[in-house]
């Protein structure tokens, strides 16, 4: 089993890759005003600065600075994908593990 470490720091900066789940689509650029919906749903919930961010068809890289008092950008990725999943058409199609943890079929797990 992997061993994930992270660096929890309060109020680092951090860079990030983010993958749909199906790397032959486009989602993300066929529904970009819902995926900046996500993020700005999300920033007002739980702050967080952009110092960069691009989009393509199949995945994302974004630098994020987070507040002083704050390093939880787990929870902000996770608000982002769930916001952004939930608002598409359910077309998805999902394995038997993806739906007994409640997931949706969009995105890759982790980032």
């Amino acid at each position: 089993m992997p061993n994930y470490r992270r660096a929890f720091v309060h109020g680092g900066c951090w860079f990030f890759t983010v993958n749909l789940l199906e790397r032959r689509t486009g989602l993300l650029v066929e529904h970009i005003a819902l995926l900046r919906r996500a993020v700005a749903t999300t920033r007002r919930k739980l702050p967080f600065t952009i110092d960069a961010f691009v989009v393509l068809p199949d995945h994302l890289h974004a630098v994020w600075a987070l507040p002083q008092s704050d390093a939880n950008f787990s929870t902000r990725w996770r608000l982002i994908k769930s916001h952004f999943a939930r608002a598409l058409p359910k077309q998805e199609w999902l394995t038997s593990v993806r739906m007994a943890r409640h997931e949706h079929g969009i995105w890759q797990r982790r980032f």
